[in-house]
Order: structure tokens, then sequence, then C-alpha cells
């Protein structure tokens, strides 16, 4: 078979994942706290700094929020799927470590013609409360032309001025062999060979790992370091990034509402690699 249709609107049963303090300082490591500067981000990356109490990234809800079910979504070869879309929101401040249920779903498979777009949506509870819903989006090429509607159009529009902020991140050359070990074992972000069945040169980055980066640099520019202040962020990949490349994050404050602000991730050269990018503050 291609694609299981009928997994359109069907919820998973609960899933148990938990993480710990050493998880969290793994991922904050994997999109690059303290790589510029170990001295810097410190309650991100330690656990017993003098004076400084651990918080977790708060991009780190996507992994939260992650958990296998067991369920296929059909039978492609998988070097055939890429992650196009991220999105996730905050209900409350990530716990250091923590146990939550996590449900998902199917939302839609939408026929993009060279390929589908199948669009899940996750939620973890902790303690039986929200903590983070994640709705994501992969694309699975040579999955299309089966006819269904295509989906909405995004009404985001690039603002038309400078932005307000620009961060700029330098992507170590074993970024991507780093963010692994945070649970994303993919080959296409290791082996050369399977890269080169996706049609890749060589290893591309984790797309979420370009998401924590511009995660980071939002966090740091938006929310003055303070994950409270950090409601949540959405964004299309448009094309991979290679380790070794500079990330740079463009934003513009207060586009679409006080609380709100628009981001583009764009490599040193421009190409945009995270685009129709949405922040909110909590």
């Amino acid at each position: 078979m291609a694609l299981d249709h009928s997994l359109v609107g069907i919820r998973s049963e609960p899933v148990d994942r938990s993480w710990n303090a050493t998880d969290a300082i793994l991922y904050a490591l994997g999109v690059g706290a303290g790589a510029d500067d170990p001295t810097t981000e410190l309650q991100f990356t330690t656990e017993n700094t003098a004076g400084v109490e651990q918080q977790v990234l708060p991009t780190f809800g996507v992994l939260a929020a992650a958990a296998r079910t067991g369920r296929r979504l059909g039978d492609f070869d998988p070097a055939k799927l890429v992650h196009a879309e991220q999105a996730f929101e905050l209900h409350a401040t990530l716990p250091v470590a923590g146990a939550v249920q996590v449900t998902s779903g199917v939302t839609a498979i939408q026929d993009k013609g060279s390929g589908a777009l199948v669009t899940t949506e996750n939620t973890a509870t902790l303690d039986g409360r929200p903590l983070v819903t994640t709705r994501s989006g992969v694309f699975i090429r040579g999955e299309g032309g089966f006819g269904r509607e295509p989906g909405q159009s995004d009404t985001w529009t690039l603002p038309d001025r400078e932005p307000d902020e620009q961060v700029r991140y330098r992507i170590r050359p074993d970024q991507a062999l780093l963010y692994r070990l945070s649970g994303d074992r993919n080959p296409l972000h290791s082996d050369p060979a399977f890269a080169a069945r996706g049609g890749f040169d060589r290893p591309i980055l984790h797309g979420l790992c370009t998401y924590g980066f511009t995660g980071r640099a939002l966090l740091h520019a938006v929310c003055g370091s303070d994950p409270k202040r950090f409601g949540g962020m959405s964004g299309r990949f448009s094309r991979p990034v290679l380790p070794g490349q500079e990330l740079v994050v463009s934003v513009w404050t207060g586009a679409g509402g006080p609380d709100d602000a628009l981001f583009r991730t764009s490599t040193a050269d421009g190409s945009v690699v995270i685009d129709r990018g949405r922040f909110r503050l909590r």
C-alpha cells in the first residue's frame, strides 16, 4: 500500500514519555547552546553552576511531545520523507525533568502533486494538565496524485522594513552527529549513502535542529532569555541546512500584534531555510 488515509482524524491512546536533566542539557548542546562561548547559556547547559538554576530551552517541548504510537503512515521509501513544517505551543514552562502522557493523530493528508503533505498533532499532558501541543508536517516525495484538496494557503507576509533583530549562529560541522543523540537517528543526517538516496550530496542537518537554533535566537532576542515568556512558534522548512553553514535569524517584533513577532531564518548567502515564521509571547 501507499499512504494509509484511514488514519486521518483518529487519535492514539496515551503514550508515556519522560526526560531528565541530562536529556535537557544534551538537547541544548545539540542546538548550539554555549558553542560560541561556553560561559554563556549555562542555565541550559549545566545543572551545577553556582547561582544558576537549570532551565529548559522552550523548543525542547517539541521533543517532549514526541512519542511512538506504533502506527505507520504506510509503505514508502523513508529517504523520500523530509520535515516540512513545525509549530508548537507551550501551556506551561517546561520542567527540567518530567513524565507526560502524549496523544497524537494525523490531522490531514494533502495532495501536493509531486508528493503528499502529512500533518499531525500531538498533545503532552503533565499531571492531567496540558503542557505542550505540537503540530508537524512531513512531505513525502512521490506519494501525491491521489486527487484530494490541496489545503488552504498561508497569508504570512514579509514585513516591508528591516528586521528589528538579527541573530547569527555558526553550525558546527559535527552538529548533526550531536543532535541525533536527542532521539532522531534518521541516517539522512549521518549516512552519506542514505542521504544520496534522498537526492543530497551529503548528510543534512535535522530540520528540528535548525528549528532549535532559531528558537534560541527568539528566546534571547524577544524574551530577554526568559523561557517563561516563550509562548510558541511555527515555521516552514524551505531548504535543508548543511552542517558547517551559518544561520541568520531575522526577527520583526510586534508584527501581527504586540505579543507577536515574525521571523525568517536564512543561511549566510541569503538562502531561506525556515520561512513564514511566527512567534508568540506568553
